[in-house]
C-alpha cells in the first residue's frame, strides 16, 4: 500500500539503487574461470549434439526398415 502511493520517480531510483546494491555483492568469475566454463559449455554442446545425431540417424534408418 506504502508503495502504491510513492511516485515512480521514486520507486525507479529506489529500484535501481537496489540493483547497484546488489551487483557489489555478486562474486564476478576470472577470466580464467570463464574460459574454462565455456569450453566446458561448448563440448557438452558437441558431446550431446552428437548423441542426438546418432539417436536420431539410427532412428531415421528403423524407420525406413519398418515403412519399407
Amino acid at each position: 500500500m506504502a508503495a502504491a502511493k510513492e511516485g515512480i520517480v521514486k520507486r525507479t531510483g529506489k529500484f535501481f539503487r537496489e540493483v547497484k546494491s546488489e551487483m557489489r555483492k555478486v562474486t564476478w568469475p576470472t577470466k580464467s574461470d570463464l574460459t574454462t566454463y565455456t569450453i566446458v559449455v561448448f563440448v557438452s554442446v558437441i558431446i550431446v549434439s552428437g548423441f542426438i545425431w546418432i539417436t536420431d540417424t539410427i532412428l531415421y534408418k528403423l524407420i525406413s526398415l519398418v515403412l519399407r
